[in-house]
């Protein structure tokens, strides 16, 4: 899925979303990154508000800094939020069943070496090839780019 017109597939609604992204850094195997103009916890209470909108449940929040500092290690805050909808992600795995190893979805909000934030995430053609996921089921898929970049901003 390229920037610009995405449908997106949530409780059997569907919506047409042009996005404007200021910054995507495309990443190696099929990762994209946005950048976020909030600090990494809210970014992350933003996503955890656009996420309850949505209708999609958060499953897990990863604080990987917060569990490096409990062992001793330092490292610049990183969260991963596990998310899905199984109206979405349901159809999917029937179909593909090999979706479910990245099932359900996730979004990384990091602070860079040079306290920038982003948000990172596997894009729905990359996921789409690596588990041969029929076309028709992408857009089920494709709502974390526009999470993403609505939480960015």
């Amino acid at each position: 899925m390229q920037v610009g017109d995405v449908i997106a597939d949530g409780k059997g609604i569907r919506y047409s979303v042009r996005l404007e992204v200021t910054s995507v850094q495309e990443v190696a195997n099929g990762i994209s990154t946005v950048i976020s103009n909030h600090s990494v916890d809210a970014t992350v209470n933003k996503l955890q508000d656009i996420l309850r909108e949505k209708g999609a449940k958060l499953f897990a929040l990863v604080d990987h800094s917060g569990e490096a500092e409990r062992v001793g290690l330092k490292m610049q805050a990183t969260k991963l939020l596990i998310f899905g909808n199984p109206r979405a992600g349901t159809p999917i795995m029937l179909a593909a069943p090999s979706s479910a190893l990245d099932l359900p979805m996730k979004l990384l909000v990091w602070e860079g070496s040079d306290g920038r934030v982003w948000i990172s995430f596997n894009e729905a053609d990359y996921l789409g090839k690596r588990h041969a996921i029929p076309t028709e089921l992408l857009q089920n898929l494709a709502v974390v780019n526009v999470i993403a970049d609505i939480a960015g901003k």
